[in-house]
């Protein structure tokens, strides 16, 4: 009996194609990576895809790879598990910083790579952290783009998808099969979403919006500017009080700071009451008194915005009062996209301090517990510590409701009697500093942005601010002393531990 000869097999020695997708969790980049693998074995290709994940919160996304080859009769295709930079043939980046990450690894080459990049932007937690603006420069990106790569396919395809309410994969999977660079007709896309057997009608008008989009505009430009509308001062609100409040705008405030003071006003109405939205038009008629025309009005103009914002501070009547209203769990649920039926039970992480309870207590009860040590460090013990509130529970929802409900009494609280003298006082300063230094007076107007949030947060931001109106005085005299305040806030934004701004404070403590 003749034995079977071994069968010879050989190695394949054809580069296989090469794709690296770079998505965060929720992106449906795993989905992503199954239709391309799909895709390859049902036109008989050999295909394989590996997978390294990110981690968590939004500081690393998972690396997709996927390595396809034609079969050779007789030859053992060869795969790698992980991308090799200066390998890769397409590169599809489901957020734009991803694929400046992308192009720093060296995964996008100008000799071979296609990029593939929604220009949409999704924060990192690097760019949260930052006191003041940390988002990262999307033009470096587009940039480096047009220069790491062979050809760049870059548009906002979050807006697609979310536009037939869908994945961004079904978008980037659009783009890909529009750019040509694996070689399959469309109809083969297609085919690797239908036998997907969930969300598929959806996929498939994503995918061809973006088919298409990729054909006309396959490139558009980040645009990071964000410009602010505000809403045309009204004839009239409806409202006998309002409309006395709007009628006082019109007259006794320039026509172009209309629109800012009817936001202002707005503004304090929903956080107080309107009697509070007319003591905002007092302070901001002082600072009016100050300006003129010749100077465009650049220090009402600060004073508008930063006096609103510094009213209405973020108390523990005001986090409640936001965390139960309909508005807000409506658009939780549509950002959610929960559907008929479903219920949705949001979780908050709260961790209140005793100082922030204590000061929605009336000035003269909580002055008095303040003033006993153990008083304050026995209800600082029972509510300090972090707690995860499921607002859509009957129980948490009425608590809170109850806790917004101390508006009214808001005026008579420790924590709005703070926060009145030190507005009164930065007000004092700048009013006695506007007529010496006019532009100064703008710049301690807007270091009011230091200030923003509560807990731990506001009282970060209101030392660093207190710090810089210290070192106002030094800087009246100067002509460049609003070029130094400035720089003294944006080092009070650039950290969070206050590094430099310790360190610009060091070099005006030198000036003589």
């Amino acid at each position: 009996m003749n034995e079977m000869a071994p069968l010879k097999l050989r190695l394949a020695t054809d580069k296989p194609l090469c794709v690296a997708i770079v998505a965060m969790g929720g992106q449906g980049g795993g989905v992503l990576a199954d239709w391309i693998v799909a895709l390859a074995e049902n036109a008989g290709w050999r295909a394989q895809s590996t997978s390294v994940p990110g981690v968590a919160q939004r500081t690393g996304a998972t690396i997709y790879y996927i390595e396809m080859l034609r079969p050779e009769p007789g030859a053992v295709p060869v795969f790698s598990l992980v991308p090799t930079p200066g390998d890769v043939d397409v590169v599809i980046a489901a957020e734009l910083m991803e694929a400046g990450r992308a192009m720093l690894r060296g995964l996008v080459t100008p000799d071979r790579t296609t990029l593939i990049a929604s220009t949409h932007r999704s924060l990192a937690v690097v760019e949260k952290s930052v006191p003041g603006d940390g988002e990262g420069d999307p033009t470096i990106v587009t940039l480096a783009a047009g220069v790491a790569a062979k050809r760049t396919i870059a548009f906002n395809m979050q807006a697609i998808a979310d536009a037939h309410a869908s994945m961004i994969s079904a978008a980037l999977f659009g783009a890909l099969a529009a750019s040509g660079a694996l070689g399959f007709p469309r109809e083969n896309f297609e085919a690797a979403i239908a036998a997907g057997g969930k969300g598929i009608d959806p996929s498939l008008r994503t995918f061809a919006a973006a088919y298409d989009h990729t054909l006309t505009n396959p490139t558009e430009k980040p645009n990071r500017a964000r410009t602010k509308t505000f809403t045309p001062l009204p004839t009239t609100t409806g409202h006998d009080v309002l409309d006395a409040i709007v009628t006082r705008i019109r007259t006794d405030f320039p026509a172009l700071l209309h629109p800012l003071l009817f936001t202002g006003v707005k503004h304090l109405v929903d956080f107080q009451d309107p009697d509070y939205a007319t003591d905002y038009l007092n302070r901001t008629a002082a600072i009016l008194a100050l300006d003129s025309e010749s100077n465009a009005y650049a220090l009402t103009e600060s004073a508008a915005k930063y006096i609103a914002v510094a009213m209405a501070y973020d108390d523990v009547i005001r986090v409640a009062d936001l965390k139960t209203r309909a508005t807000r769990f409506a658009r939780v649920d549509r950002e959610i996209g929960v559907k008929q039926g479903q219920l949705l039970y949001p979780t908050e992480f709260m961790h209140p301090r005793g100082a922030e309870v204590i000061g929605c207590l009336p000035a003269a009860l909580a002055r008095r517990i303040e003033s006993t040590p153990t008083v304050f460090r026995l209800i600082d013990r029972i509510v300090s510590r972090p707690r995860r509130v499921r607002t859509g529970t009957i129980a948490w929802f009425l608590a809170l409701y109850a806790v917004s409900a101390l508006r009214p009494w808001r005026r008579s609280t420790l924590r709005h009697t703070h926060e009145t003298a030190h507005m009164n006082q930065w007000l004092a300063q700048v009013t006695e500093t506007a007529p010496r230094n006019y532009k100064l007076a703008v710049e301690l107007l807007n270091a009011r942005r230091l200030v923003k949030g509560y807990s731990d947060t506001h009282a970060r931001g209101l030392t660093k601010f207190d710090r810089i109106m210290q070192a106002a005085p030094k800087l009246a005299p100067r002509a460049d002393g609003a070029d130094w305040l400035r720089r003294l806030r944006e080092a009070a934004l650039r950290d969070e531990d206050g590094a430099a701004l310790d360190g610009a404070l060091r070099t005006i403590a030198s000036f003589a």
